[in-house]
């Protein structure tokens, strides 16, 4: 299927990431931004931004949609908290995104060594705002317990797409279980953000749609984010349709109207793309209102591949 050519990114030969690319191999840090093979990854490196990916580059789950390698996981490396820390600071950061690839092999699926990290940041940088994208730790409670009591700003877990499909796309993983983790979050700490992201164009209906956004917001769910799914090889799971961007906005506006507190939708969105905004735009209102965010400005981005540049004096 040809992309239309709202899907196109223009090249360019202006663009200068060598100061990002340096920190973070100088530091031995992986992005999902890299392994998820994220076409505006060279964007967000020239803005001094990336979303940090812990636990390995080697993921435990083989899900359709994923351009992360589905190998044997690698040795925990314990340093590695440290040196994200040393990446904010360097990279000065105001917000940071955390996430993981999947670790099915190890007993809380890596829960501590995400509260290792988050506390690592506090102590370097105690005024960066810290999101994390979580798996779902197989439902372990305890092990999603570890990441709450270390009171990130927010918490992410992705949906991915409706229930009709999820299986298909991610068999390994539990539609509900996913829903549950965001209540789950809520039910310990409300004062921490949920957040959630969901791909359009794998052959959903619009009323299936619909229907996710309500059992995400039934799960309490704060933070939606809509972006056109795009098949990383021929290997994976197919595009059915590419979303015109004129739908997505729409979906913006009824996700909206729903009672999501901040909704990001349009074709290249990513869930940690431009992550900041939605705490930006909630801590501006302080009121509890709803914000949308539909037009090219809210992403370019094909993969999650941000952390707010915002420094920390800012």
């Amino acid at each position: 299927m040809k992309k239309p050519d709202w899907l196109r990114i223009p090249y360019t030969d202006k663009i200068d990431t060598s100061h990002t690319v340096k920190i973070l191999s100088d530091l031995k840090l992986n992005t999902v931004c890299i392994e998820a093979a994220c076409p505006n990854c060279n964007e967000c490196f020239s803005q001094d931004v990336a979303t940090f990916l812990i636990l390995g580059s080697n993921c435990t789950r083989n899900c359709g949609f994923c351009n992360i390698r589905y190998a044997p996981p690698e040795p925990i490396d314990e340093n590695e908290p440290i040196r994200i820390a040393e990446a904010v600071t360097k990279l000065n950061l105001k917000y940071v995104v955390i996430t993981s690839v999947t670790r099915d092999d190890l007993h809380d699926g890596g829960a501590e060594h995400f509260a290792k990290t988050i506390s690592a940041i506090r102590q370097i940088s105690p005024k960066t705002q810290i999101e994390v994208l979580i798996p779902d730790f197989g439902g372990d409670i305890s092990a999603l317990e570890k990441v709450i009591n270390t009171s990130p700003t927010v918490i992410n877990h992705n949906i991915e797409t409706v229930e009709s499909i999820y299986e298909k796309l991610r068999p390994q993983s539990d539609y509900n279980r996913s829903l549950e983790l965001l209540s789950n979050v809520k039910h310990k700490n409300d004062s921490i953000y949920t957040k959630s992201g969901i791909m359009l164009g794998l052959g959903e209906t619009h009323i299936e749609i619909l229907t996710t956004f309500d059992q995400l917001l039934d799960s309490n769910c704060d933070f939606l984010t809509i972006g056109q799914y795009l098949a990383p090889s021929k290997s994976h799971y197919p595009v059915h349709e590419y979303i015109t961007p004129d739908k997505f906005e729409q979906y913006a506006e009824l996700a909206q109207k729903k009672g999501f507190r901040y909704v990001a939708s349009a074709p290249f969105v990513r869930s940690s793309y431009n992550a900041y905004s939605a705490i930006s735009s909630v801590s501006a209102s302080n009121s509890g209102s709803t914000t949308s965010c539909s037009s090219d400005s809210c992403g370019s981005s094909d993969s999650g591949c941000e952390s707010s540049k915002l420094s920390s004096s800012s």
